[in-house]
């Protein structure tokens, strides 16, 4: 389980390819500090596990599923990710309940800057809208947001300068695809009323 509160950015440092799956490399500084091998790390919002580690790096092997259903099978060398090890239960709770399991991929549209903030529209997928709610919670690449308008096939948050300079949604351009969470809560109450009404 995650926040959604960023701790760092990291960067892929090698991508082994495995047939059905890849070994992926990145390097890191915070996120290391504690961890240990099979802990979770979310890269880029998927949890991921930690096959091996070094002072400087750890790798997670990511599995077909994975690279299927998010954007990880998309990442280069070099590429920047966003880093958050998973919840103690001394953690501050400071964005929302995030399990790392990525719903969907869905797609920046556009941006529109202000001078101290930047509204982002993000298309997302049909399945995924039901549980995409005005003032609710998203994870956009593992960033805990707050949904502001929902569109027809889509919606916006607005990033302010903290997210825009610590994540990589600063630096996210119109075309380039990203990992979506919907609220976990909302996927349980659809599947305790579909249970109900069975």
């Amino acid at each position: 389980m995650f926040t959604g509160i960023v701790e760092e950015l990291g960067r892929v440092a090698g991508l082994e390819d495995q047939g059905d799956a890849v070994r992926l490399r990145v390097a890191a500084d915070v996120v290391l500090g504690d961890a240990e091998l099979g802990d979770s790390i979310a890269v880029n919002g998927c949890c991921l596990t930690v096959a091996t580690r070094t002072e400087t790096e750890f790798t997670a092997d990511v599995m077909h599923e994975t690279l299927r259903a998010t954007g990880i099978g998309a990442l280069t060398v070099g590429d920047e990710v966003n880093l958050e090890r998973a919840v103690t239960p001394q953690t501050r709770l400071g964005g929302h309940l995030v399990q790392g399991h990525v719903d969907a991929t869905g797609e920046v549209r556009r941006r529109t800057p202000s001078e101290h903030w930047e509204l982002v529209e993000l298309a997302a997928p049909e399945q995924l809208m039901p549980y995409v709610v005005a003032k609710g919670s998203i994870t956009v690449d593992g960033v805990s947001l707050t949904v502001v308008d929902v569109l027809d096939d889509g919606f916006t948050v607005s990033l302010i300068p903290e997210t825009l300079a610590r994540t990589t949604l600063g630096r996210r351009q119109p075309g380039e695809r990203v990992n979506l969470e919907a609220d976990v809560i909302a996927k349980h109450v659809e599947r305790l009323l579909e249970w109900r009404d069975r």
